[in-house]
This record gives C-alpha cells, structure tokens and sequence, in this order.
C-alpha cells in the first residue's frame, strides 16, 4: 500500500490548522469519504473536485466549516477495512462511499452513521436498502446503472462496431461484483445468445488472475471483451487496457474514462456527475435530513464514446450510424 494513499486530507490538500477552524461561525462538520481508486488517478481527482465543488456551492467550504477526509485505494477485503474504521473512528457526520464493497463494508460496521453511496450497482439486493422511494435505515445513495438488463446494450454495441466476434469475454471479480459477478454477466450472456454469439465468463481476483485469463482467452479467434465495473476491473484498468490491445481484443467499458487511456468503446454514466450529484445528498444530510428519507437515485446522464484511433489500430471500421449516435467521438 503506497504512503499516501491513506491520508487524512481537507479538500484534497493537508488538514487545516486549527486556526483556520475558528474563522467560521458554523460548526465545523466532518465528512469521510472513501474511494476505490488510488489517490493519483486522474479520474479519481475529477470525481474529488466534482465532489467539492458541490458541496461549496451548499455553503460548505474545506477548511471552514467542513473538513473532509479522504481514504483512497479501498479495493481489496484488506484496504476497506482498514479505511472503514479509520474514517468511523473520526466520528464523521457523514461518509461518501464509492462502490458496492466499500458500501457492504460501512454497513457491517455501522447503523447509524449517514452512508451516501455512489456508483452501485444493485442496493437493494446487496442488502443496503428496502427500497429505491424509501431506503430506510442509514445508508442512500446513486446506482451506476439503472437495471442490469442495460448490459445488454454493451453486447449490442461490441457487435455493432465489432461484427466478426462471436464470442464475448466477461471480466469480472467474483468476490466483489454485484451479485458475485453475475448481476451482469447473465443478462450479457442472454443478449449474447440472441445474436448467436457465446458468452464466456472470466473470473479474476488480482492483477496476475487479469493477465492469465485474458491471454487465455485470446488464444481462440474472434474474441471480445466487456469488463462490467467493479473494484478489481476499476483500478487495473490499464492492466486490462494493454492486454486488449496485444491480443487485438475488441472491447467495450463502462465508463468514457476506459478511452482516454487507449480503450475501444465504453457506454455508462457520467462519472464525475454522479458525484457532483451525491454532494447534494451530502450537504443535505449535514444540514440536518436523514438518509432515510432521501430515495436512491439512478443516473440521469449515459455516454457513448468511441475511440477511432484504437478502431484503426483493430482495423475495424465504425458504421456511420454508431458514430452519428456518440456523444463523443476521441480521433
């Protein structure tokens, strides 16, 4: 585990002398927060500032009235637990959890703290809450999609800009995804066998599981590769991203973030917007409502982005009618 990437922070930078404290006139509120991506990811300090300035724009500013700690990394059994109880033992008035295991981890050890999740992938059947209009309890939060049968539509599009596959790898941690992984994989391989192709899943739980399976898989033709989210894929998505790319594996992701580093394709939600949203919940809760009473939200805003350079470099050639449906095309 890298030094820093369990450190106390006030909006990203060192804790605030006490001094700094005292010029607000409002108390000064605690939030934690704990995020699976490593402090250094790039995608991980668009979420933070995302995040930030929700919350200023509420009237909480880092450093005045509220000083947020941040964990980083929480993405093995080990991590999660070590940041869950040092963000619980500061006493926070509410915590930003990213993530079903994160999530899964603050509710084992508390049912009192507010908990505002983000980026989960089935609440209700985790356990988190009763339901979507009326979490309950102390946990709310947003989804990252609002049903699984929406992973159909990863198999639609890698058909789509990849028509020679015919078969179809899914990626994922059967330990930490939704539904021990198949809370996509199924309905992947249901729409899967609607266009004729077999869906094969991929169980991994490291870096070395990653490299083995997908060299693995490649060794037949006419592969393609989904990587549902989850806390093993997320952060060894450049592991994942150079095997692609060696085995000349047609791939969708989840997120846009997937593309900037070389990816194919990718379909889901606005990343950073869900937690600009969650600050809402979070400012909020600090002003006084329940987590209770706040239902669980779904993404309101869904990406597609295609990467032509990676397109070219697979030597496949994207049908004008997927690239007029982009929102986003990366040459």
């Amino acid at each position: 585990m890298r030094r820093r990437e369990f450190i106390s922070l006030v909006g990203g930078a060192v804790v605030w002398p006490l001094a700094a404290h005292a010029q607000s006139t409002d108390r000064l509120r605690r939030v934690g927060a704990i995020l699976g991506l490593v402090e250094e990811d790039p995608q991980n300090q668009i979420n933070i500032r995302a995040f930030q300035q929700g919350l200023a724009a509420q009237g909480f500013t880092p450093g005045q009235n509220v000083r947020i700690d941040f964990r980083f990394g929480a993405a093995s059994a080990e991590t999660i637990r070590t940041a869950v109880t040092d963000i619980l033992a500061m006493s926070p008035d509410v915590v930003l959890a990213q993530g079903t295991t994160v999530t899964a981890g603050l509710k084992q050890h508390t049912q009192t703290v507010p908990v505002v999740f983000t980026v989960v992938s089935d609440p209700v059947g985790s356990g988190f809450i009763q339901n979507f209009a009326h979490p309950g309890g102390n946990l709310t939060g947003f989804t990252n999609f609002l049903e699984p049968s929406l992973a159909a539509k990863w198999v639609e599009l890698l058909k789509e800009i990849a028509p020679g596959v015919s078969r179809i790898g899914v990626l994922f941690n059967p330990r930490l995804a939704a539904g021990g992984g198949m809370y996509f994989a199924q309905p992947v391989e249901a729409a899967a066998s609607g266009f004729g192709l077999k869906a094969v899943h991929l169980p991994v739980q490291s870096a070395a599981e990653i490299e083995q399976v997908m060299n693995a898989f490649a060794q037949e033709p006419d592969g393609g590769l989904i990587t549902p989210p989850d806390a093993t894929t997320l952060p060894h998505r450049e592991l994942i991203l150079a095997l692609a790319a060696r085995h000349r594996l047609p791939a969708i992701y989840p997120y846009r973030f997937f593309l900037t580093s070389g990816g194919l394709i990718s379909y889901g939600m606005d990343y950073a917007d869900v937690f600009r949203r969650a600050s809402g919940y979070v400012g909020r809760i600090l002003k006084g409502e329940k987590a209770a009473d706040l239902p669980v939200q779904a993404p309101t805003k869904f990406e597609l982005v295609i990467n032509l350079k990676t397109a070219k470099a697979l030597s496949l050639e994207v049908p004008p009618t997927l690239l007029a449906r982009a929102d986003e095309v990366i040459e």
